[in-house]
């Protein structure tokens, strides 16, 4: 049995690497990821990747940090320390909306760039998982995974009729930059 793991195909032009997709997608061959130096508009329809639910994320911590914040303006401004400053009302809700705006932001922010640190395993002082060095600096990379049915070497046709100038047949699962 073999010890590849991945088998990377490598391309040179964004456009030879949405043939190989196409490619291996006609074939039903699984594709594990792509990794990409930029942008390609269109690749997440390409491949099927869902919308992000970080907006709903973004909405409960906002929704939490108005909510704090108004609860403990009301609890010190109302019950705990209540003021007669004038004569007015010490439940003056136009008071409470700058402070309420703030947090309300605050809390979103914070709370999604943990979020989002927590859901892309991006953590400071985790080593980056990179299929191959060149990915993040000229080349096109299709990952795909090499447990499955289809041989290698027919795997390894479809990338090359794609386009791909290199074809690798991983061992260990991610390169890391030692």
């Amino acid at each position: 049995m073999s010890n590849t793991k991945f088998i990377l195909g490598l391309f040179d032009d964004p456009d030879d690497m949405m043939q190989g997709i196409d490619n291996l997608q006609k074939n039903s061959i699984p594709i594990y990821d792509v990794y990409t130096p930029m942008p390609i508009h269109g690749i997440e329809a390409k491949m099927g990747v869902k919308d992000s639910r970080l907006g709903y994320a973004a909405f409960c911590f906002g929704c939490l940090g108005g909510t704090v914040i108004f609860s403990m303006i009301y609890y010190m401004l109302v019950h705990d320390w209540p003021m007669n400053v004038g004569g007015k009302p010490s439940f003056a809700i136009p008071n409470f909306v700058p402070f309420t705006f703030e947090w309300t932001i605050l809390f979103t922010a914070f709370g999604m760039t943990i979020t989002f640190f927590a859901a892309t395993h991006l953590f400071p002082g985790r080593a980056p998982r990179v299929m191959d060095l060149r990915a993040t600096d000229d080349r096109f990379v299709i990952a795909v995974s090499a447990k499955g049915n289809v041989p290698h070497e027919d795997i390894t046709n479809l990338l090359k009729q794609a386009g791909a100038v290199e074809v690798k047949h991983n061992e260990r699962k991610y390169v890391s930059y030692e």
